[in-house]
């Protein structure tokens, strides 16, 4: 028969109990003993995926005390059950279960394409419905003065339009200073396309291609690629492939973010 063999440790030198938190997702914790902090996005076997701001994931064993919430030592579990409703939009707001879109404001967001409309939408539409956010795309920058002309802007209307590559010299940037006010925002990413805004790695390749200039950009981007030339089955493939902020270019992201503000800032709907 065993023999009980009680723990002589003093009470002092025996380690506190810790509390049990589930890891349930997006719940920010950072890794004791490593300066690593991220967002719970997956739990299983044992492990924790955490990623951190810039994107980066990493998995971690599920050990006793092995992590910080607020700065206090906890045990990560696995969670009880899976959350009714996701807690985040795809563009990382704080979702709103069961939210109705508001009412149409009068300012509105254009776009240079449908491309990017849809873009926009696929990352932003939970967003833009709570806050009465319409967005409409042009067809091109070329006509903007005469369309914002025609818009009108004011303080309760105002008016952002994301330009693609909008860089120092180009005839973008030329437009763009001309129709800039108070009431009008012209923000823009550096690509030649909305297409390189989505990450790379999002499509399991390594960069995007380079293409000749004065070759179609979309019809040599396919043909590196080697997927069929049809540039409008190429994109809804990449747009599939886009989910949730974490697969756009930060240069995108800050870009619309700063159109949103700027168009809920002018007045009510």
């Amino acid at each position: 028969m065993r023999e009980y063999s009680p723990d002589l440790t003093p009470q002092w030198k025996r380690a506190k109990p810790v509390p049990e938190v589930p890891a349930d997702p997006d719940l920010v914790v950072e890794v004791a003993g490593t300066d690593f902090c991220g967002a719970v996005v997956a739990c299983e076997a044992g492990t924790v995926t955490l990623e951190d701001r810039f994107g980066k994931r990493r998995v971690f064993p599920l050990e006793p005390r092995g992590f910080l919430l607020d700065g206090a030592v906890v045990t990560l579990t696995r969670p009880s059950r899976a959350p009714a409703a996701p807690a985040r939009t795809a563009s990382g707001s704080i979702a709103v279960p069961g939210a109705r879109a508001r009412v149409a404001r009068a300012g509105r967001i254009y776009v240079e394409g449908r491309h990017d409309a849809e873009l926009v939408e696929r990352v932003w539409g939970d967003d833009l419905r709570i806050e009465g956010v319409v967005v409409e795309y042009l067809e091109g920058v070329d006509d903007l003065a005469a369309v914002v002309a025609e818009f009108a802007p004011g303080p309760d209307a105002r008016l952002g339009v994301l330009v693609d590559h909008l860089v120092p010299g180009s005839k973008e940037s030329r437009i763009a200073a001309s129709v800039s006010g108070p009431d009008v925002l012209v923000v823009g990413h550096p690509y030649v396309d909305v297409w390189q805004a989505v990450k790379p790695s999002a499509l399991g390749i390594r960069a995007w291609p380079e293409v000749p200039r004065g070759q179609d950009w979309k019809t040599g981007v396919c043909r590196a690629l080697g997927w069929p030339e049809h540039t409008g089955a190429a994109w809804q493939h990449i747009l599939s492939r886009v989910t949730s902020y974490r697969d756009l270019e930060p240069t995108l992201l800050g870009r619309v973010e700063e159109l949103i503000d700027f168009v809920t800032a002018g007045g009510s709907a």
